[in-house]
């Protein structure tokens, strides 16, 4: 399996320098068709998802990732219009400078090459790494989990059509089979991929970057917290955590902990308060579970422990930490956080200064719901995963993200002895 893997590499690796060839016109008329054929094939689409969704208990927090609808599939195929209408990242002049000896340098952006994704329960991601690494001159090798796999297969198959219809390779995309073994040889792929991309759980990242012989950029693990100050505004504060909790709880910008100033424990059950509309467990600290206690649904208020807090939980789940100080507040942060998306809720501008400045992750927030971490909403178009660590991309990775570059030098017969 391993060597019928490496030919289909191998047949990535030579589509992807076709894609220098291809102009930025008629990428976006490539996006703007495959745009189309997602609705116009919605049917078929859904259908697949069906079987898909059919294997997983409803119960699982992962059933909303895997969930396709035709209006999530109109704002996919909007996405990808969307996509199509921003600049092309390529051959953007990063720096240039002429040498006394009159040779000239000059810094170019340019396509990686070729881009592994290692994704599980979310289709939505086959359509928005191709349109991104289209766009961005780069191919792409989708390596799904079994749980989304008809669905996946179905959005690829469109996909090639529509790149057949333009006479384009169409190994500048290519779905490896939802094992194992296909994932241990993208993961070894040396010569063939450039990169690694995981997207998904903890453990899945963790694996992929113990594994990997490629360079991986580590993205998706979201351990979020907001940290309601002791000038922080009550009403501001209910809105914002309940939003970052429940708008979606599936995603990894999702609120896991609320942390708290000691000081504000009486504003903690207006805090809660519409948490409870969505039946969000609570795993409160001594200080908190008193301070809730016959303010929230007693059969939705568990004790915490020690395991309650650094957790991801992508469900209707949320910690909350009792701090003496804002000085514990970070310490808590630090000890605790994926390094993804941090909140402090205060009225205080030094505080909230002090809070940016300290603070170690890819977005810091103030008085705003970590629900924002995204690249759409960061203006980036559709995103190809959120980094959380700090080599080449931080935070929403969109289009300029996905681009290396290159050094391009001209002269006249100048030699270097």
């Amino acid at each position: 399996m391993t060597t019928n893997l490496n030919e289909t590499f191998a047949a990535v690796q030579a589509a992807s320098r076709e894609l220098a060839l291809l102009s930025d016109d008629i990428i976006n008329q490539i996006l703007n068709a495959v745009a189309d054929a997602t609705i116009a094939e919605t049917a078929f689409i859904l259908s697949e998802n069906e079987k898909d969704l059919a294997r997983m208990d409803q119960s699982n927090p992962k059933y909303d990732r895997l969930k396709l609808t035709a209006e999530r599939l109109k704002g996919i195929a909007d996405d990808t219009r969307n996509v199509a209408t921003l600049p092309s990242p390529l051959g953007r002049i990063l720096k240039e400078t002429t040498r006394p000896n009159g040779m000239k340098l000059t810094k170019i952006s340019v396509p990686f090459g070729v881009i592994g994704i290692i994704y599980e329960a979310r289709p939505n991601v086959s359509f928005d790494v191709f349109s991104l690494c289209l766009k961005s001159g780069n191919a792409c090798i989708l390596k799904g989990g079994s749980d989304a796999d008809d669905s996946n297969r179905a959005i690829i198959s469109i996909i090639h059509k529509v790149l057949k219809k333009f006479n384009v390779n169409p190994h500048i995309v290519e779905l490896l089979p939802a094992d194992r073994e296909a994932t241990a040889a993208l993961l070894n792929a040396v010569g063939f991929v450039d990169l690694i991309i995981p997207r998904g759980s903890s453990n899945l990242i963790n694996f992929v970057r113990e594994n990997a012989r490629i360079p991986v950029i580590e993205t998706g693990a979201g351990i979020c917290h907001t940290y309601f100050d002791e000038f922080g505004d009550t009403t501001k504060g209910a809105d914002i955590i309940h939003n970052a909790k429940t708008r979606r709880v599936s995603v990894c910008n999702a609120l896991d902990c609320t942390i708290i100033h000691e000081k504000r424990l009486t504003d903690l059950p207006a805090l809660c308060d519409k948490l409870k509309e969505s039946n969000v467990i609570v795993y409160a600290d001594a200080q908190a579970y008193r301070a809730l206690e016959g303010y929230y649904p007693a059969e939705l208020l568990v004790p915490a422990t020690t395991e309650s807090f650094g957790t991801e939980f992508l469900d209707y789940k949320m910690a909350v930490k009792t701090v003496k100080s804002f000085e514990d507040a970070l310490g808590h942060i630090q000890e605790n956080s994926s390094k993804h998306s941090e909140c402090i809720i205060t009225e205080n501008k030094e505080r909230a200064a002090l809070f940016t400045k300290i603070v170690d992750a890819a977005c810091v927030y103030t008085n705003v719901s970590t629900a924002f971490t995204d690249g759409a909403q960061f203006g980036l178009g559709a995103e190809i995963g959120i980094s959380t660590q700090k080599l080449h991309a931080r935070g929403p990775m969109g289009l300029e993200e996905i681009t290396s570059y290159k050094w391009v030098i001209e002269g006249d017969g100048q030699t270097r002895w």
